[in-house]
């Protein structure tokens, strides 16, 4: 079963889905609101006034305008500049739930971010082309900044990808799913670093891990009471109603 991703109302039982492999897709509605946000990035560089990360430089640099020539090579470089994580390569099932979380944040409308970039995460998740994201780096309160500039930077044919049981150069990976490197425009460099979609995809997972230990204790503990023929008065529901516990 495909997964239907709302933007700002998909359910946990969503994620659980993705994270265990399910198909995924935006849900249809999401277009207007993300033209409109692109088409506002698209106003400011017209009216030529200063907008961090749009036409100005990054952290110390912010007062720095940008020529408008080289807005999409600054994109570029903020997605390689942050492409510094290290060690094992997390898990995919963990990637994966994180470029769904990005995909289904930037489809708010509130990042400046492209349908046609949208649609190339979309089609990333549908193809099967995970990217390799080494497991450390910068996570924290202004964005998960090296696992998703990994992320990207699969996006623009730079770095590794898993595609089927192979892991392979970007732009090698893209080409076997059928995909060309996209052209970062204006902003969108920023939106895809900014945010903690690599932080909350590993507490989902910790949370999904955690809800399958305790089904198994429970079973566990239920299996291990008949075998030692116990006593069921322990669970006796009047006992548990003077405890006023939930569950």
């Amino acid at each position: 079963m495909t997964v239907e991703l709302v933007p700002s109302a998909v359910p946990l039982a969503h994620w659980r889905a993705v994270w265990r492999g399910a198909p995924v897709a935006l849900a249809s509605g999401y277009e207007a609101s993300a033209a409109a946000s692109a088409a506002a990035v698209r106003r400011i560089l017209e009216r030529g006034e200063p907008v961090y990360g749009v036409n100005t430089g990054f952290g110390k640099l912010a007062r720095v305008r940008v020529a408008v020539a080289d807005l999409g090579e600054l994109q570029r470089n903020i997605v390689l500049s942050h492409a510094a994580g290290v060690g094992p390569a997390t898990p995919v099932e963990t990637t994966r739930l994180t470029m769904a979380l990005k995909l289904a944040s930037l489809a708010e409308g509130a990042s400046g971010v492209r349908l046609e970039t949208l649609r190339f995460i979309e089609a990333m998740l549908q193809r099967g082309l995970t990217p390799i994201v080494p497991a450390q780096g910068s996570v924290g309160a202004s964005g998960d900044l090296a696992p998703l500039a990994h992320m990207a930077a699969t996006m623009i044919g730079i770095g590794e990808a898993r595609f089927g049981d192979r892991v392979l150069p970007a732009a090698e990976a893209l080409a076997a799913a059928g995909l060309k490197p996209i052209a970062l425009a204006p902003k969108e460099g920023l939106a895809l670093l900014n945010g903690t979609q690599f932080s909350t995809a590993n507490a989902l997972v910790g949370l999904f891990e955690a809800e399958a230990l305790l089904r198994a204790a429970l079973v566990v503990g239920a299996l291990s009471t008949d075998a030692a023929r116990g006593s069921d008065a322990p669970f006796d529901p009047r006992i548990h109603a003077l405890r006023r516990h939930r569950g």
